[in-house]
């Protein structure tokens, strides 16, 4: 649904249980807040305006509500420094590996990790400090201190999750790549960091088959001149080479440690993430520890309600943020669940089985993957036992109205669809959902606490009802403490900053309403403009995503060299369907109708593929700058899309004059 069709009122799809949300961590934080300042929050409107007004009461709240420990001395919460040089708790000292394992009892279950072949490990809590311990042990026998950079080559398994604890114990900065990028693709990544040790799966399993890496690491090695030693993580169990300098991961467990965890400053690296590198060099975002350990147990324990007893499972790789967020359950002392294979493999069923199997209480997954669901015919309320899940997140791209009344008729009427939209750029969200908050099919609940979200028109001035800028007017403790190799902050600057003096850019549409929701309509780096009127891509493919047929869609708008505007339509057809001129007419009248006549495409393309990032996102502008005649090498590195051929494709469209 478009947001210029929010003009009358939509009602629910789902409202909090007043048994249940009376129950749940926000409600028990609203009553410390009470008790700690004097002031009632009647409902979650109210203590949102008050997380943003009173920031430094608000973070202050979190860190004294989850006991996080803090040493040293801290001046203030926040200085009174614009954006981005604002600064928090000079003076604090902690450790995000330490809050990680601080929380669960000794013989509860802290990861449970999952291989596409279906055989699960379970690792408690006192066996993952035990291995977090040795390896801790053995970086720093290798010499590495607070600083040094690690890198892991890794699927999402157990192995990844010590060595990032491990390293974050000591101090170090950790960054990790999945093994669906090649030598060349991370080595572009990080070479830039200079890493000393690097963490290399042997392979990974995906779509039925394993996918042997010793290859890709042993050239990636040889591309990082800076790694002193390399770990060897057996992951499939296949041979390691004789002639290779590595260490097997079991030799650097063994000698038994316990934790040490190095104290550091608020404001120490953590982890380096990465932008997509589909427009160039792919952009080393650095987040400090203290701002990951106030956002995140903020998200999870008030936004999510995840604490001990439940099981939290979200579908990622190691190079997206979701994986990120996942290790930083146990900060609320959940069970993390991991899976190293396809979400569809044997069957687009697979992530629901999961989700059954193993009990979780919070399962995430991309809105592709509802509608894939939904396209298959499933209904996983009626045939798998999925009485423990309470939420069902979505993240990625706008979830369409459609797929929160699916998830109602065919998953639970009880479960609360969690659309949420943020970034890897804050490792973190803008908007979602709480125990407090309705849910209103096409739409995202509300900004998250402590988030000053608002939508600018072309001034600068905020708006509701209608379609703006995604901005943050004040500071929070999750944004990127820098760019790696950006030492006098330019890059980081005009990424966030260039358009409003002050206040961050994130890139998006967005339309706040007028009941406090808030609508993502896709990147306005990729905006449809029809005869000067600003469309979002999303709302098309609400549409045309749900058409019968259809397995995927693409929109772009391409200015032309003559002044012409050419706005074409892609479509990937599900196997023996063709665009006849009927299903053309179909979709443009389904457009019409549940869109707006502007979204009417002028032409619809049968393409055979779609490309992607490594993290799931259609290549609206790469494409754009294709039909506009650019070479390909220009619009995206090779190394960061899903499928080089299928952007390759889009070359035969190139339109350097008018249609």
């Amino acid at each position: 649904m478009s947001a210029t069709q929010h003009a009358v009122t939509v009602q629910p799809i789902w409202r909090p249980d007043p048994s249940e949300a009376a129950q749940s961590r926000i409600v028990r934080f609203i009553d410390f807040v009470a008790r700690r300042t004097g002031v009632e929050h009647a409902d979650y409107e109210a203590l949102w305006t008050w997380s943003v007004q009173d920031l430094a009461g608000f973070w202050a709240a979190v860190g004294e509500f989850f006991d996080i420990r803090i040493s040293g001395t801290s001046e203030w919460v926040l200085d009174d420094a614009p954006m981005p040089a604002t600064r928090w708790f000079r003076g604090a000292r902690l450790n995000y590996a330490e809050h990680a394992l601080r929380v669960g009892a000794p013989a509860d279950v802290a990861v449970i990790s999952v291989s596409e072949e279906g055989t699960p490990t379970h690792t408690s809590w006192a066996d993952l400090r035990r291995q977090v311990g040795a390896l801790s042990a053995w970086l720093r026998r290798q010499g590495v201190t607070a600083g040094d950079r690690v890198a892991g080559y890794l699927p999402d398994t157990l192995h990844s999750v010590i060595a990032f604890l491990a390293c974050a114990s000591i101090g170090a900065v950790w960054s990790a790549c999945g093994q669906d990028y090649g030598a060349e693709g991370a080595a572009k990544r990080f070479a830039q960091l200079e890493p000393v040790v690097l963490f290399a799966a042997d392979g990974y399993r995906w779509n039925g088959r394993r996918h042997d890496c010793r290859a890709q690491t042993a050239a990636l090695r040889q591309a990082l001149p800076s790694v002193g030693a390399t770990v060897e993580v057996p992951n499939l169990g296949l041979p390691a080479d004789p002639d290779a300098d590595t260490v097997p991961w079991d030799v650097a467990l063994a000698d038994p440690a316990e934790c040490v965890f190095e104290q550091v400053p608020f404001d120490a690296p953590l982890w380096v993430l990465f932008s997509s590198g589909t427009t160039g060099t792919p952009k080393g975002i650095v987040h400090g520890h203290g701002g990951v350990l106030l956002d995140h147990h903020k998200l999870l324990g008030l936004h999510l309600d995840l604490g001990p007893g439940d099981r939290f499972l979200w579908y990622t790789t190691t190079n997206w943020m979701m994986w990120n967020m996942v290790v930083s359950g146990l900060l609320v002392g959940a069970t993390i669940v991991l899976y190293d294979g396809s979400p569809a493999h044997p069957g687009p069923e697979r992530l629901w089985e999961l989700a059954a199997e193993h009990r979780t209480s919070v399962l995430g997954v991309s809105p592709g993957y509802l509608q894939a669901s939904a396209k298959a015919g499933l209904a996983p309320g009626r045939d798998l036992d999925l009485s423990a899940l309470r939420i069902l997140g979505s993240t990625g791209a706008p979830l369409p109205a459609q797929a929160y009344h699916w998830v109602r008729d065919h998953v639970g009427h009880r479960v609360q669809v969690a659309s949420t939209s943020g970034g890897t750029d804050i490792v973190s969200g803008f908007a979602g959902s709480a125990p407090l908050t309705p849910v209103w099919p096409g739409e995202i609940s509300a900004p998250l606490l402590g988030v000053a979200l608002q939508a600018f028109d072309a001034q600068g001035r905020p708006v509701t009802g209608e379609v703006g800028e995604l901005v943050v007017t004040r500071p929070m403790p999750s944004m990127p403490l820098y760019f790696w190799n950006d030492p006098d902050g330019s890059r980081y600057h005009q990424a966030y900053f260039a358009s409003y003096p002050g206040v961050w850019r994130h890139g998006d549409w967005m339309t706040r309403t007028a009941h406090g929701s808030v609508i993502v309509s896709g990147r306005s780096d990729s905006t449809l403009n029809r005869h000067g009127v600003r469309l979002g891509s999303a709302d098309i493919y609400a549409v045309v995503d749900e058409l019968p047929g259809i397995r995927e869609s693409l929109v772009t708008g391409a200015e032309l060299p003559d002044g012409d505007y050419w706005m074409p339509l892609f479509v990937v057809l599900e196997p023996g369907r063709e665009l006849t001129d009927e299903l053309r007419d179909t979709i443009a009248t389904a457009i019409h109708t549940h869109a707006s006549p502007r979204h009417v495409p002028d032409t619809i393309i049968e393409v055979p593929a779609l490309p992607h990032t490594r993290t799931g996102k259609k290549l609206e502008v790469p494409v754009k700058r294709l039909l506009q005649g650019a070479d390909i090498d220009q619009v995206a590195g090779r190394e960061a899309v899903d499928d080089i051929a299928a952007l390759e494709y889009f070359t035969r469209f190139a339109r350097p004059s008018a249609p």
